[in-house]
């Protein structure tokens, strides 16, 4: 699974339903409204690096609002969670 971060600079008056349809689009998975440089994060997952390309150039670009992004591609993921105790848990 790849993931990227787009930050999102959005027009103001109008980021509740600009953060609604980029939420909508099929590959993201989350978006965050933010205090600081930028209105929005948007969480893209998707299986293929050619799909970034249709979520977020041909998709979250184009929502209404959006005046211009950013996007970041994680190549790792830490955790301070320990994930094998959630999947422990009835098993005593």
């Amino acid at each position: 699974m790849i993931t990227a971060f787009v930050l999102v600079h959005a027009d103001a008056d109008r980021i509740p339903e600009t953060a609604q349809a980029i939420a909508d689009l099929e590959g993201v998975s989350e978006v965050y409204s933010c205090a600081g440089d930028v209105d929005l994060v948007a969480v893209v997952r998707v299986r293929e690096h050619e799909q970034l390309a249709d979520v977020i150039a041909g998709g979250l670009s184009k929502v209404g609002g959006v005046r211009s992004t950013t996007t970041h591609i994680a190549f790792r993921s830490y955790s301070s969670r320990d994930d094998a105790s959630a999947f422990a848990v009835g098993l005593d």
